[in-house]
């Protein structure tokens, strides 16, 4: 079995007594590398391998240890390498100035070979958890990237070209991955199920959950013109296959032969229709229980105002509990106001606007710090 390579360390001193005290401590644990003054030291730093750390004595001609240290760390090549000083100064403004330069410790003359042997020997283990910590983190959001790609590929790739009908959805998650979901069954051109759902929680564990639902909707296709019986089946599927969560969920069915629409949720937020006719936003909630927990569940479907130029908006509870500064929700009857006042918005410009304005609530930038994921989906009847 081989011994593990030594570390290489810089060791910068412009007094000859000084690196040959540093060099018998160390020499025999480490490779040492010797340069004497400050632009030496920066020359040393560019060959390969850099050194692991490096001992840097404060004063010396041409260029202190102070400009040395702030040019190491200036440079993405070599900031993150351990800086310690040597020095005879123990005044705390001395001390003080080394830090604020990005020196991580101190070691003071004349040199005590415990002291050297020990400091430089936590500063480089210290170094080497940080850098095996950023490679397991670089490893951690390589495999999240990989599972919002695979969590993305699950949700509808193209909407559903309906006669009548027009359809937006917008898909934000807070994180990587989260556990909102929507897709469609789409029966023929005239006949059309929405599904949108919302897993409690939120990372891989919701989004995993989430992934379920896709599977267990193609099992309802058999009767997709039943909200009620397309919830029963998701939520026998789901259940018995996790326990902590629980997954709200709104379905909705479109027939444009028969000119009728069927809804029915599981403990979601309400569907909000704008009526063309009123001029005014009314929610509707037919919710039984959440899906995935309780196995005899059962759900209820509720006739839906499906008029000409009506407006149906579906949606997971990030967009109505949305907060501002003062820690108010944005609320159904704000949704209801706004679609009230932007009715007349083509659907990509409506599901903007309503994002833009749950940003403005929040006095956030898109998808800045959410505090929960946001789907939504808009479908508006066409005029004949």
């Amino acid at each position: 079995m081989t011994s593990p390579e030594k570390k290489t360390i810089l060791l910068v001193d412009d007094t000859p007594a000084n690196i040959q005290v540093a060099n018998s401590i160390l020499k025999d644990d480490y490779k040492i590398r010797i340069a004497t003054s400050g632009p030496k030291a920066l020359e040393l730093t560019k060959v390969q391998p850099r050194p692991d750390l490096i001992l840097l004595d404060i004063m010396m001609p041409e260029m202190d240890g102070y400009e040395v240290c702030a040019s190491l760390k200036a440079n993405v090549e070599t900031k993150d390498i351990p800086v310690i000083f040597l020095t005879g100064k123990t005044d705390a403004e001395d001390e003080t100035r080394g830090f604020e330069v990005g020196a991580v410790d101190y070691i003071h003359k004349p040199f005590s070979p415990i002291v050297v042997k020990a400091r430089v020997r936590t500063h480089l283990m210290l170094r080497d958890a940080r850098e095996q910590l950023a490679r397991q983190l670089n490893e951690i959001n390589n495999e999240l990237q990989m599972a919002r790609e695979i969590q993305l590929s699950i949700l509808p790739q193209v909407l559903p070209a309906i006669e009548g009908l027009d359809i937006i959805a917008r898909y934000v998650p807070m994180s990587s991955v989260a556990g909102d979901f929507y897709d469609f069954i789409v029966v023929d051109k005239k006949h059309v199920g929405v599904l949108i759902a919302d897993v409690s929680g939120h990372g891989l564990p919701a989004a995993l959950i989430a992934s379920m639902l896709q599977v267990a909707l193609t099992g309802q296709e058999s009767h997709a013109e039943r909200p009620d019986q397309v919830l029963s089946g998701l939520n026998k599927a789901l259940c018995g296959k996790f326990k902590l969560n629980f997954v709200t969920a709104a379905y909705l069915y479109l027939d444009f032969e028969r000119k009728k629409a069927l809804y029915a949720g599981a403990g979601h937020p309400p569907l909000l229709v704008w009526e063309r006719s009123s001029g005014k936003t009314r929610d509707i909630e037919e919710n039984g229980l959440p899906l995935g927990q309780f196995p005899e569940a059962e759900y209820k479907a509720v006739p839906v105002p499906a008029g000409a130029g009506d407006r149906i908006l579906l949606y997971t509870d990030g967009v109505m509990e949305a907060r501002n500064r003062r820690e108010e929700q944005y609320g159904v009857e704000r949704i209801k106001g706004f679609l009230e006042a932007h009715h007349a918005l083509a659907g990509d410009a409506l599901a903007d606007k309503l994002l833009d304005e749950l940003w403005q609530w929040s006095d956030l930038h898109t998808g800045e710090s959410q505090t929960d994921d946001i789907t939504l989906v808009t479908l508006k009847f066409k005029n004949p």
